[in-house]
């Protein structure tokens, strides 16, 4: 995208081809204006549209651009939080009501590619949330009594049972959900945006809304070559929040997460590690995650930027990693890697804002973007529509408040990562 290998990587190579878009000219008006076209926005757009609202997304860059297609690609269920925690930090009522709707999230994305045949890999075969020592083996046992006291479709292996999912004998457990699976994010988004278009939503790119202002009952965003007048906006950029609602961005912190793909792995090794084609991340403070794309390319990740001296101190660190955690491979060697910023609340739980009137948005996904950013799409559009009351919602509406010494911390991260990939290897 825009050139640049390390912001796409693997995924602009290999993802079908986006949908032609163009820059917003001239004055439009609409019933509902989306600004970001990733996760969230589209998946908004398409309900909207589907349901007969006049809706424009507009991006200030293009379909993708941010989060939605740098991310791993795993399709997880819930959030970082254990599930036991959630009703404690916000409430009984919108605890358990967060947690059915995320629970089932995943399968919202399954049905979204079936009902729209979006070309992106689709797994559907579980992720692996995997335990590094005994610390990490209490974590997942926590987990997973958790989930199983509601239902959920997990089961906690040994670490036997583990090396035969993954391929490798370096943890002592793992949590296999069966609710999740794995995409190619950016093949999903531009899916998503096929199918909104389709249903009738107008999509502009290179377009940064620039202003907005109240013009009556209605509201009026500036973009440098155009307007859009709209009743409703949905402000859905999360970590690549710029203006008018700079707030949106200092109540994130900016975590960077990196990936490599090796070139496609011989036949014989391929097919001993992750057999399956699970999703799999580890329970490390910073943490590692691995999974495979269609043509046999192993995509390994950790915290971290690819600028300045982060690309090769990463790289060499990744090489190292994978050399440990799967011997097989003898030789690592990389066809593309990439990076983008995760952003992070204060208690990693998403947020849901009323910026002004009929002005909403949902942020905060904390490395968990894709089924939420899909189900959070859906309950914007049903709350416009009027289905889904404001008191109905999964989350309590909030003001932004931004995070202390945001700054500072994001550079701690960064070098942080650094300095922990220079000596290490992940074990």
């Amino acid at each position: 995208m825009l050139n640049d290998e390390r912001s796409h990587g693997l995924w602009a190579k290999t993802a079908p081809a986006a949908p032609a878009t163009e820059r917003l000219r001239g004055d439009i008006s609409v019933d509902v204006a989306v600004i970001g076209a990733g996760f969230t926005g589209l998946s908004a757009a398409l309900h909207l549209a589907e349901a007969g609202t006049k809706v424009a997304v507009i991006d200030a860059v293009e379909i993708g651009y941010g989060g939605s297609g740098r991310n791993v690609g795993l399709v997880n269920a819930g959030m970082w939080v254990m599930p036991n925690d959630l009703p404690g930090v916000l409430g009984q009522t919108h605890g358990e009501r967060l947690l059915e709707l995320l629970g089932n999230a995943p399968q919202s994305v399954f049905d979204l590619v079936d009902k729209y045949e979006i070309d992106c890999e689709l797994e559907r075969k579980g992720t692996l949330h995997c335990a590094v020592g005994q610390d990490g083996l209490e974590q997942l046992e926590q987990r997973a009594e958790q989930w199983l006291a509601r239902g959920a479709a997990v089961r906690l292996l040994d670490a036997s049972e583990t090396a035969a999912k993954v391929g490798s004998n370096a943890y002592v457990a793992a949590l296999l959900d069966n609710r999740a699976g794995t995409i190619q994010p950016l093949g999903y988004v531009r899916g998503l945006a096929k199918a909104a278009l389709g249903a009738g939503a107008a999509i502009y790119t290179q377009s940064p809304v620039a202003a907005t202002e109240r013009s009556g009952d209605r509201w009026r965003l500036r973009t440098q070559s155009g307007t859009v007048s709209a009743d409703w906006v949905v402000v859905a950029t999360n970590a690549y929040t710029t203006s008018p609602w700079p707030e949106l961005r200092t109540e994130l912190l900016h975590l960077p997460y990196f990936n490599f793909a090796t070139a496609p792995l011989p036949e014989n090794v391929r097919k001993t590690i992750l057999p399956e084609r699970q999703g799999g991340w580890d329970t490390k403070e910073i943490l590692s995650s691995f999974r495979m794309d269609r043509a046999g390319r192993l995509i390994f990740g950790s915290v971290g930027a690819l600028r300045g001296t982060g690309m090769a101190i990463h790289k060499a660190w990744a090489a190292r990693s994978i050399r440990k955690l799967f011997p097989q491979i003898k030789n690592v060697t990389f066809e593309a890697g990439w990076y983008g910023s995760i952003g992070m609340t204060s208690d990693s739980l998403p947020r849901f804002h009323t910026l002004a009137p009929n002005i909403i948005s949902f942020s905060g996904y904390n490395g968990r973007g894709i089924a939420p950013g899909t189900v959070f799409g859906r309950i914007l559009a049903e709350h416009i529509a009027g289905k889904v009351r404001e008191a109905d919602l999964p989350l309590p509406v909030t003001r932004p408040k931004e995070q202390g010494l945001r700054t500072i911390r994001e550079g701690y991260y960064e070098v942080g990562a650094q300095l922990a990939h220079l000596v290490g290897s992940r074990f």
